[in-house]
């Protein structure tokens, strides 16, 4: 397996779908990072030359902010969020959706396993 930027990315898959298994990098910042460096998107990892790869990670740390620091990046926004006490910021205080869904009958990512309530009976008629 080739590493780049601290991640092993698959040998047998072509280079644009490989790169994406870095943290920060989505299918169209690949495809701009493989024609800037000159490498055809459907060449495949084990293909590539070691110069090809080092071409690679020399672009992506000049001009992406991977990984680590990305994730270092959103914990500290989201936390910054919730000290200032904002409507998002209490949202992501009390694990519920920060966006606008719905959270009356969805919403079980945010919000967890259901938490049935006991000696709610319903009433006769």
């Amino acid at each position: 397996m080739a590493r780049v930027a601290g991640v092993d990315i698959p040998n047998q898959k072509i280079a644009e779908v490989s790169l994406t298994y870095i943290h920060g990098i989505g299918r169209s910042a690949a495809r701009q990072i493989l024609s800037d460096v000159g490498i055809p998107t459907d060449a495949k990892v084990k293909d590539l030359t070691e110069e090809d790869l080092d071409k690679i990670r020399k672009k992506i740390d000049a001009d992406y902010t991977i990984e680590g620091s990305l994730r270092a990046t959103t914990r500290m926004n989201i936390k910054r969020l919730m000290d200032i006490g904002c409507y998002r910021g209490l949202r992501h205080r009390r694990g519920l959706p920060a966006r606008g869904q719905r959270s009356r009958t969805n919403a079980r990512t945010r919000k967890g396993p259901r938490k049935t309530i006991a000696g709610k009976k319903k009433a006769p008629k």
